[in-house]
């Protein structure tokens, strides 16, 4: 059975809640099915605010599958725990091809992000067809990947405002992925763990030079996985201040409404 994400039991604390790892905040969740253009069925969850129209939208591309990434990859997950309540951005979660999560299992089988073109064309597109504004992809690891490949090119190109990247390691995007993203002057973020098992930021600002608009910013202490909630805390900042434009409003890391534990 599919998790509902209406499930969630929301109360009232006594005072403000701090927010922790498996702190949910209120947002219009709910699971959705995408059909890309080659046949195939993928699930996912789009979470809205609650009380208001969003002001940008997170289009997340996870981590390697066959490395245990899917939809649920700790920091995405957060992000649709938090984002809408506290920045009013709508967050787009699903599982590309042949991947699995507590929202259920993807058709098709991992294609190396290469038949996964389709997977991202079908996602920007639901994101588009359901009015959601300020599109940006947001990748992670091999997430990184399949944003640089096909988020600079048609179609997903002109319904996008940009990308952010985690902890891009550059194995499947190269120079001419790299290129067409300078060529579509597309703002990137690229957010770099200090140490990484891939790719640092010393050697990441020499890759992502040839992209004059990237800001690639090395998180000091950080590893591939941003374990840790000072590292999540930093990620989403970024995200929601890249998205916004907004840098010098910092998440808040308490929460005075109602609120739900997710399970581990």
């Amino acid at each position: 059975m599919p998790f509902d994400p209406a499930s969630y039991e929301f109360s009232q604390p006594a005072s403000p809640a701090e927010i922790r790892a498996n702190t949910v905040l209120p947002a219009c969740r709910e699971n959705f099915e995408l059909k890309t253009d080659d046949g195939l069925t993928l699930v996912g969850e789009l979470a809205v605010p609650v009380d208001r129209d969003p002001v940008a939208t997170l289009v997340t591309l996870h981590p390697l599958p066959t490395h245990g990434g899917f939809m649920d990859s700790h920091v995405f997950r957060k992000a649709s725990f938090r984002l809408p309540a506290l920045a009013g951005i709508a967050v787009v979660r699903f599982n590309t091809r042949g991947t699995s999560s507590p929202r259920g299992t993807s058709e098709g089988l991992f294609e190396e992000g290469v038949g996964e073109r389709a997977d991202v064309e079908a996602a920007v597109g639901f994101a588009v067809g359901r009015g959601l504004p300020g599109r940006w992809l947001v990748g992670w690891s091999f997430g990184t990947e399949l944003a640089l490949k096909y988020g600079a090119v048609p179609p997903v190109e002109p319904e996008i405002e940009g990308g952010i990247l985690l902890s891009p390691p550059l194995h499947r995007a190269g120079d001419a992925d790299l290129a067409a993203w300078s060529s579509s002057g597309k703002p990137l973020t690229v957010l770099v763990p200090e140490h990484d098992d891939y790719l640092r930021p010393e050697e990441a600002a020499k890759r992502f030079a040839a992209v004059p608009q990237a800001r690639v910013v090395g998180v000091d202490g950080a590893k591939h996985l941003w374990v840790g909630e000072k590292f999540v805390q930093r990620v989403l900042g970024e995200i929601v201040a890249t998205v916004t434009g907004n840098e010098d409003q910092p998440l808040p890391t308490s929460w005075e409404g109602p609120v739900a534990i997710a399970a581990s």
